[in-house]
């Protein structure tokens, strides 16, 4: 193997050891889009079809879906922010729940908030928390799960001027972009560890939302990381 595709293959070998959800196309993208390596793509796909990388991953039937009406993008930043739980379980049984927020504009991961319960005091404590360094959004879209349509979260968003943007029950697909975060989460982060604590799955949580946001390439807007496309903003 010359010098040049030995450096190819020690690229995907390290890839696909740290990121082990990760296929052809988002190696790819990483290296194109992020370290800018100009391979070319046949080149590429040759030698990790060589080292057997296209076999790590076994395919899923993929369930066929209606395709959803298509979301405005915003744009600008913080024009439109996406809330969603998720739940999971540690170790020692008990249930856990992550609250997570995204920016519509760049799908950029905001926050992913890990603890055993999730009222609509600890939701407000999340996005407050996420304001400081962010700013604030000027609409919020979420479903009408009970931390939503609570007195107290709907007091908190007249008070800071936010408009609370409801789904229609029963259609997640009005909820896309964020929904699409979920899935990555879940597939890269969450089905990947059995937690021991609360602790160790924010720590995780944490660890992973900064790949997502500064190195892992996005299908959605152009084959870059989140933050890239904020930086060209």
């Amino acid at each position: 193997m010359s010098g040049e595709n030995e450096q190819v293959a020690n690229w995907l070998l390290r890839l696909t050891e740290t990121h082990k959800r990760w296929g052809f196309g988002l190696c790819f993208l990483y290296l194109r889009n992020v370290k800018g390596f100009n391979w070319n793509h046949k080149r590429v796909y040759r030698i990790y079809r060589e080292l057997e990388l296209n076999l790590r991953i076994k395919p899923k039937r993929r369930i066929k879906r209606d395709k959803p009406d298509a979301l405005s993008v915003p744009v600008a930043v913080n024009q439109v922010w996406s809330m969603d739980f998720m739940s999971d379980s540690l170790a020692d049984g008990r249930s856990v729940r992550t609250f997570n927020v995204i920016d519509e504009y760049n799908r950029e991961g905001l926050a992913i908030d890990v603890d055993l319960s999730m009222p609509s005091a600890r939701v407000i404590r999340s996005l407050e928390q996420v304001i400081e360094w962010r700013g604030k959004p000027a609409a919020i879209r979420c479903d009408n799960g009970p931390e939503y349509i609570s007195n107290e979260l709907i007091t908190w968003a007249n008070q800071h001027q936010i408009t609370i943007l409801y789904i229609q029950p029963g259609k997640p697909t009005q909820n896309a972009y964020v929904e699409r975060f979920n899935r990555t989460a879940r597939h890269e982060w969450l089905d990947l560890h059995m937690f021991e604590s609360v602790e160790q799955a924010q720590n995780l949580a944490t660890d992973w939302l900064w790949i997502y946001n500064n190195e892992r390439p996005n299908m959605a807007i152009g084959g870059v990381p989140p933050k890239q496309l904020l930086g060209a903003a």
